[in-house]
């Protein structure tokens, strides 16, 4: 007995039934193919946003800071661990924070300052990029400055508007200054977008009367994991506190690790409605068929024949569901590889301290795709299975008077 060819007719006869289970498959698999692609593509930029845009791979310290954040807590011997990363091979900048009161016209609000070395931070963080309205920092304009987008709204300022900056130098007198708006940031995080004032390093030494340290150095991990990099900054800045990103924002990295289970998650909802649905098609098929499976007995199929029979339906409409659900992904794919989805409204929103992209780019991998088709027919082989089994151990004579 030829199982596959009869099979394969077994699952023409009622065309309209298999027609329903194979589109189900189908429309699954092309669902589940395309979201194991841009879910992951959706974590890489919101990773890229917390590392490139806001804290980098790895933070150092001076011991206490980051519980206690002061102008005065900064470290001294900066140059030289700055040297040994390079030696290292690991990019990284320093940064000065402080805070202050910026003013322009009638319009005040209280600011973070950030101070920048602007050569080397191009090596570990693309906020540059971001410069939604004038240009990025110089260090040809030392006194130009950069703000984030609703800062700049609220104070009311734009590229070339004068503003005003006051806060309390380091050695305790008044700092004031005043600087020329040369950027203003698109959405990056609450915080940047809110209260960030970007500046160089030598505008800030100067207002804050800052000759030496810095408060922050700030590392791209480069080619090696995460936690690799973390080990060679805690070795080479002994004494400092060395600090992952995922140690900077536990709640994002958390929230990041739940994001990953959620194509699973989703995955099994949508199957196991699959699963219901191939399962009442090949019950309704045998209960159809049940005088067929008598006489099939009666002249000598065994068990394991039938059995394969209908494993042999099943497979074959899975079959067709993997070609056509793949067929249909795949210009999907391509397009979210290279145009992406646009977030519209979603973009620039802010989901945990951090601003979602605009577009969504996907990211497949070779199991990105097998995943999925292995779940459908893993499901899809276990709906049939229970139907094939009560086929298989039917009784012939029984089976043949059914009516």
């Amino acid at each position: 007995m030829n199982v596959f060819k009869m099979g394969w007719r077994n699952v023409w006869r009622n065309k309209r039934r298999s027609y329903v289970t194979i589109a189900a498959m189908t429309l699954a698999l092309w669902v589940m193919l395309l979201y194991a692609g841009i879910m992951p593509g959706y974590l890489n930029s919101m990773e890229q946003s917390v590392t490139q845009y806001e804290v980098g791979d790895i933070q150092i310290h001076e011991s206490g800071f980051l519980e206690n954040p002061s102008l005065y807590t900064s470290i001294e011997d900066s140059a030289s661990i700055l040297e040994q990363l390079e030696r290292a091979g690991l990019a990284a900048s320093p940064r000065l924070l402080g805070g202050g009161l910026a003013a322009s016209g009638e319009s005040s609000s209280g600011v973070s300052l950030r101070a920048l070395d602007v050569e080397s931070n191009e090596h570990i963080s693309q906020l540059s990029s971001k410069v939604e309205v004038g240009s990025w920092l110089s260090s040809d304009h030392p006194n130009g400055v950069v703000l984030g987008k609703k800062l700049a709204r609220n104070l009311g300022v734009k590229e070339g508007s004068e503003l005003v900056l006051v806060s309390q130098a380091k050695d305790g007198s008044m700092a004031n200054g005043l600087y020329t708006v040369r950027g203003v940031l698109g959405a990056v995080a609450q915080g940047t977008d809110r209260s960030t004032v970007l500046m160089t390093e030598s505008a800030f030494r100067e207002l804050m009367v800052f000759p030496t340290g810095v408060h922050q150095i700030v590392l791209n991990r480069g080619d090696l994991s995460l936690d690799a990099a973390a080990a060679v900054a805690t070795e080479i800045a002994e004494g400092q506190d060395v600090r992952t990103w995922k140690q900077l924002m536990p709640a994002v990295a958390q929230m990041f690790e739940l994001a990953k289970v959620a194509p699973f998650i989703a995955s099994f909802i949508i199957y196991l409605a699959v699963g219901i649905l191939i399962l009442n098609a090949m019950l309704t098929a045998i209960f159809e068929r049940i005088r067929e499976f008598g006489v099939l007995k009666a002249i000598g199929a065994g068990p394991f024949t039938v059995l394969s029979l209908i494993l042999v339906e099943g497979a074959i409409q899975t079959l067709v569901a993997s070609i056509l659900g793949l067929s249909l992904a795949l210009p999907g794919m391509w397009y979210l590889t290279e145009h992406g989805l646009n977030a519209g409204a979603m973009g620039g929103m802010d989901a945990m301290g951090v601003a979602m992209a605009e577009i969504w780019y996907g990211i497949y991998t070779a199991e990105s795709c097998v995943v999925p088709l292995f779940m459908l027919w893993m499901v899809a082989m276990s709906a049939v299975l229970y139907p094939a089994i009560k086929a298989a151990f039917i009784n012939p004579i029984r089976a043949m008077r059914h009516r």
